[in-house]
């Protein structure tokens, strides 16, 4: 076992799909911390843009909405992107044996 564990370890497609998780999941990370950030430092930095009211509601208020939209968008992004992953590493894991 600790053989077969080494030699996927080694592997040159163990280092793809290594690298085609960090591309997806680093970017997803920095955008959601960033777009997190976003709505305390627009309402401390310019809070009469953030006070303006667009349908009877504070542009503050649909920011801090638009989070719960944009986490469940890169849940579904990494949900679609994870199952090739997961073919991968069965991929690689067959080719192990």
């Amino acid at each position: 076992m600790p053989d077969r564990v080494q030699r996927i370890g080694a592997s040159a497609g163990f280092a793809r799909l290594l690298a085609a998780k960090r591309s997806f999941i680093v970017p997803s990370f920095v955008f959601f911390v960033l777009y997190y950030f976003a709505l305390p430092l627009s309402v401390s930095l310019f809070p009469e843009v953030m006070r303006q009211r667009v349908g009877g509601v504070t542009l503050a208020y649909w920011f801090a909405l638009s989070q719960f939209v944009m986490a469940w968008v890169l849940a579904w992004l990494y949900v679609r992107r994870a199952a090739a992953f997961d073919a991968a590493a069965q991929e690689l894991l067959k080719e192990g044996e």
